[in-house]
């Protein structure tokens, strides 16, 4: 596919700035950092009027509401950003640590040393946000990016990196280091995957077909993951209040993200007891839940929220205030359930029996397995990351939250006096 001219120019123009910027210290990083944050502090208005465009128009549209919700700023969200850029700021840099050494019989020095990745792409849905978190993980790392917003939040993506750029770049950033593509064209986007000449990852945010899309048709390393469905196993050993707390912590406490929950999974020795009060208090939240058979025999209300399971209610990513319900005979059979129908993002289990809780977190394969604790906690800002540029569900390179230290490669340094092989 030929590749626009303009694209051609965005990506040498971000390979010659990675360069640059892979060889400042932390010092001149961090300033950069905070100089973007107080920026973006002092311009907020200005987000928020953009936002409200975007918003508008996407209703106008006919766009879902978990879109929306996913594109909306406050003044909260923007708080948001501007403290997690100050947290990028003070974490250690990742870059020139020497992450293993050793001296050879020869007398040669080997050092194994972390560097940048170089160009970063990413091509992302809805939320704004991300403009501000990959940028500055991408900054601390050593790594110029380019920025590929979706149609529905254009205004706001390009206000925000017109923002925090000209303000790292008035720090002593290379020109370039962040760049946005200022077109919606969408053939732009699998012109995008064809510039593995310039761009060293790409990582896409967003549903299930841009990521899908993505890892079929880009030429460089792609990451892949972003879609959840993610299960919580109540075992026959959970504390009651303990196991309700987290399910509705799990599916309410933000529902419109990849780590949300999506199906309850209750032991058949509990579930006479469990589901009356389970149901009761996903009520009171206005969660529908889709129920199996089994489940039903428990119900003892009638509500317009339990509703019987269809086949494809299990494996589903709801993003929405749903829950599909299913009771099994055993910890064997949950995770079971989960291999089939998990999308190796974020698996829980509540229980008292340690043996029990120490088995799911050895057996189930995802990115990210909780004992007793919510799944809304895969999070790279909850991990102490500052921020993520996404949730690898990959199993090379990065799996899980993508902090600094997954946007970095490594190479040999090798010192020596004159040896030669024979």
């Amino acid at each position: 596919m030929k590749i626009n001219q303009l694209l051609k120019k965005q990506g040498a123009l971000a390979s010659a700035a990675s360069r640059k910027l892979g060889t400042l210290n932390k010092s001149l990083k961090d300033s950069a950092l905070r100089a973007m944050a107080d920026s973006l502090n002092e311009n907020s208005g200005t987000i928020l009027r953009a936002n409200s465009e975007d918003i508008k128009n996407a209703r106008a549209l006919g766009e879902d509401f978990h879109v929306t919700e996913r594109m909306l700023l406050d003044n909260d969200r923007v708080t948001d950003m501007v403290e997690s850029l100050y947290k990028i700021s003070d974490l250690d840099d990742p870059i020139g640590e020497i992450i293993e050494s050793s001296k050879l019989p020869n007398g040669l020095l080997l050092e194994k040393v972390r560097v940048p990745l170089g160009v970063i792409g990413v091509i992302y849905e809805s939320r704004p946000n991300i403009t501000v978190d990959i940028s500055a993980l991408c900054i601390k790392s050593g790594n110029s990016v380019i920025l590929r917003g979706g149609k529905e939040a254009f205004t706001t993506n390009s206000t925000i990196t017109n923002i925090i750029r000209k303000s790292a770049e008035t720090s002593g950033l290379p020109s370039y280091t962040i760049q946005f593509i200022s077109s919606t064209d969408r053939s732009l986007v699998k012109q995008m995957l064809n510039m593995d000449k310039y761009i060293d990852l790409i990582i896409p945010r967003g549903s299930s077909d841009l990521v899908n899309f993505v890892a079929e048709n880009a030429k460089m390393p792609a990451i892949t993951g972003g879609v959840g469905v993610c299960h919580t196993f109540v075992d026959k050993s959970a504390n009651f209040k303990k196991a309700i707390d987290i399910v509705v912590n799990a599916k309410v406490q933000r529902h419109t993200v990849c780590n949300a929950l999506d199906t309850i999974l209750i032991h058949q020795e509990i579930a006479k007891s469990f589901v009356p009060k389970l149901i009761e208090k996903m009520i009171l939240n206005k969660v529908e839940l889709r129920v199996d058979e089994k489940t039903l025999n428990y119900v003892n209300t009638k509500s317009q929220y339990v509703v019987p399971a269809k086949p494809d209610d299990y494996g589903k990513e709801f993003l929405a205030l749903i829950a599909s319900v299913k009771i099994v005979s055993s910890i064997d059979e949950a995770i079971k359930h989960i291999e089939k129908h998990g999308s190796g993002h974020s698996e829980a289990i509540v229980a008292e029996n340690t043996t029990d809780s120490e088995m799911f977190l050895n057996t189930v394969d995802a990115a990210a397995v909780f004992a007793n604790t919510s799944t809304r906690y895969n999070d790279g800002g909850e991990f102490g990351f500052g921020a993520e540029v996404a949730i690898s569900t990959n199993k090379f390179h990065a799996r899980g939250p993508m902090g600094l230290k997954e946007l970095t490669s490594y190479k040999w340094k090798v010192r020596g006096n004159g040896q030669i092989r024979e």
